[in-house]
């Protein structure tokens, strides 16, 4: 028996990007002004969730949101309720299934369906308060466009556009001085941002997770480029790319996080064994720049804000269908859905398993393309 829809709520979990709050603001416009839903929003991802920290959401809330990065909402990646850190009574912190807790918060507010933004570990959290009888529609979030069963995800092209630009900028100093510039993007596990940002940028080396690196080969790059009186060159390297010993360069561990493995430096491990190679024969200077965080902020662009308002209109319409378990999807331009577990799979609880991330094709056209016009991955 289809369920009257009376109230929903939704939060936004895991790290920041452009384009979030495009999709709130079509949330909440949608659900007012085509269902006549109430709605309010969870502050925090689902630590408001726990704590039951939430604001009323109407057309006020969301007005002149529309061209903003980041979340109204705000959100954490900390917070698996499945596994929550809670003192004893001893003043040790434990870890918890706190989920219930949650679930009554839902059901004191007579929320009839939870609309939930994120990536990997927000998903799976979504899957598991699916089946424990929360009525879950999920939108996919990340700026590495690398969740399986989409095409593409919002944030993704306004993270591209900063990543030009910045090769853009590096290209002038590169060729007054002469030098190697290195731009290391974001890219854990695909390597999209520095594929596709390295070809809008006129990369001369784009370094991806998914064609392993040898040093010579990028220095050969270089020192081509140089006898032929091109003396400068730019790289663009995914924080993922490793050499082909297969070991990616971490920055730190961080236990308290879901993905307790950070990436980060490997712009400068590659400076450093370039160097080695190419200045006792060039004499050039090697710099490096690390975007971090800039490719997840900053105004949203067109397509984005698009985007978001197709991801967040189509979620209330799967709600009224009462298509909950479900993430929405668009494939070819036309919007649809899937099975939650069909994308972070079907395991225990808290188990995410991504046997079908959607990574860079090594032999694709895109990186064929690259190669056809004189771009070179490391492996030649």
């Amino acid at each position: 028996m289809k369920k009257e829809i009376k109230k929903i709520a939704l939060l936004t979990g895991g790290g920041d990007c452009s384009g979030l709050n495009a999709v709130i603001r079509a949330v909440v416009k949608s659900a007012i002004l085509k269902y006549n839903y109430e709605v309010i929003g969870f502050k925090g991802g689902y630590h408001g969730l726990y704590t039951d920290d939430y604001i009323k959401m109407d057309l006020t809330t969301v007005r002149g949101i529309f061209h903003q990065g980041g979340t109204i909402l705000k959100m954490s990646n900390k917070d698996n309720l499945f596994n929550y850190p809670v003192e004893d009574k001893d003043g040790k912190v434990v870890y918890q299934d706190v989920s219930d807790i949650a679930v009554q918060n839902l059901k004191k507010h007579n929320i009839d369906a939870l609309v939930i933004i994120g990536g990997d570990g927000t998903l799976t959290s979504a899957r598991d308060f699916g089946r424990k009888g929360v009525n879950v529609v999920a939108i996919p979030k990340t700026i590495d466009n690398d969740v399986p069963a989409t095409e593409i995800t919002f944030g993704y092209r306004t993270a591209l556009d900063h990543i030009m630009q910045s090769l853009d900028a590096l290209h002038t100093t590169a060729y007054s001085h002469d030098r190697v510039m290195i731009l290391e993007v974001m890219g854990r596990n695909a390597g999209w941002l520095a594929l596709e940002g390295g070809i809008a940028g006129s990369a001369d080396v784009i370094l991806i997770p998914e064609i392993p690196y040898d040093i010579n080969s990028v220095a050969k790059t270089v020192l081509d480029r140089y006898k032929r009186g091109s003396k400068f060159s730019i790289i663009c390297v995914s924080e993922g790319a490793k050499p082909l010993d297969g070991k990616v360069t971490i920055k730190k561990i961080d236990k308290d996080s879901p993905d307790s493995v950070k990436l980060g430096g490997v712009g400068e491990v590659v400076a450093s064994e370039l160097e080695k190679v190419i200045k006792p024969i060039t004499g050039q200077d090697i710099r490096v720049t690390t975007l971090g965080y800039i490719q997840r902020g900053g105004v949203t662009n067109t397509f984005d804000r698009i985007l978001g308002t197709k991801y967040g209109s189509y979620a209330i319409d799967m709600i009224e269908k009462n298509e909950f378990g479900r993430m929405v999807i668009i494939k070819n331009d036309t919007m649809s859905s899937v099975r939650i577990e069909e994308v972070v799979g079907s395991g225990e609880i808290g188990e995410t398993s991504r046997g079908g991330a959607r990574i860079v094709n090594p032999h694709g056209d895109l990186v064929n393309a690259a190669r056809d016009i004189g771009i070179t991955f490391g492996d030649e």
